[in-house]
């Protein structure tokens, strides 16, 4: 009866790891890339990526999960201070994003596919781009991207061409791609000599080793900031500032990837710091292991009598 009781108690510590590894299963690697703008219309952050867990414990992987890690982990105060959603008429929506409440005036897209709401699920790989409107009020304000979100790290020297476009809304409320004219292109916040052309096209020379943003602005409409992410080769120079003295330094950059996977790192420990990242986890752990001990205890009692 013992070998009994004892193979009882080992099948459902075994039931119990499997489950456990299911669940695991289904939320780990999934990485997608957060891209906000505030109210100012400046990018605040730009294609972070962020490892994705199921925060509210709703089953599934959302555009509110994301939300609120990188909330977490990249606004000064964390998610707290910088991010909150509610559900409301037509479901979960935000309520502060970056630190700026202003009664809703938020857009989010995901791979610039317009999102319904922030339940919306998410894959590995995505792109959210959100922004802020800079007049609540006003919503002529447009969601703007480039035919591109990145590419391989390039030489220094090199050009990328980009095509720019914009959405509007038509009369039944779908979305109208419009290419932007004239629109000066911007690399890591400085203005370039490149316009975009009537076709949305332009060309733009990349000079600075390291990582380099590209985005644009424009005089004749209203646009969230778009991004582009380029690794240019070559040495950058990075000056860093302490109460002392002033130093110039200069390092080699590090690939695209390599950056990616460094930020990943960080952002994938602070996580798991949150209140509610893990908990599902440690519950199911706590109570199987529980239910393992009270069935033998059940089994050796019954044999006992």
């Amino acid at each position: 009866m013992k070998k009994t009781i004892a193979m009882a108690a080992a099948m459902i510590v075994s039931f119990s790891a499997v489950s456990m590894n299911v669940f695991a299963e289904g939320t780990e690697g999934t990485q997608v890339y957060v891209t906000i703008s505030d109210d100012n219309k400046a990018l605040v952050l730009t294609q972070e990526p962020v490892e994705v867990t199921d925060i509210d414990n709703d089953g599934k992987l959302t555009i509110n999960d994301a939300f609120y890690i990188v909330h977490e982990n990249k606004f000064e105060g964390g998610a707290e201070k910088g991010y909150k959603s509610s559900v409301k008429q037509w479901g979960l929506g935000l309520d502060k994003l970056w630190g700026v409440e202003n009664g809703g005036s938020y857009g989010y897209y995901v791979n610039d596919t317009y999102s319904m709401g922030l339940a919306d699920e998410i894959k590995n790989g995505d792109y959210i781009e959100a922004f802020i409107y800079p007049d609540p009020k006003d919503y002529n304000y447009y969601y703007s991207f480039f035919d591109a979100k990145n590419s391989e790290e390039k030489d220094a020297d090199s050009e990328v061409e980009l095509t720019l476009s914009y959405y509007t809304f038509g009369a039944d409320g779908s979305l109208v791609t419009n290419k932007l004219e004239g629109a000066k292109i911007t690399v890591n916040g400085k203005e370039t000599d490149a316009v975009t052309d009537a076709d949305g096209k332009a060309k733009v020379k990349l000079t600075d080793a390291g990582r380099n943003v590209i985005s644009a602005v424009s005089d004749s409409v209203s646009i969230a900031p778009p991004s582009y992410v380029v690794n240019v080769k070559g040495e950058a120079v990075i000056t860093s500032t302490t109460s002392a003295e002033s130093s110039t330094t200069t390092t080699t950059t590090a690939t695209a990837k390599t950056t990616a996977k460094a930020t990943t790192k960080a952002a994938t420990t602070k996580s798991s710091s949150s209140p509610k990242t893990g908990d599902k986890g440690s519950a199911i752990a706590v109570f199987s292991i529980g239910t393992a001990v009270a069935v033998a205890f059940a089994l050796r009692r019954k044999n006992e009598e």
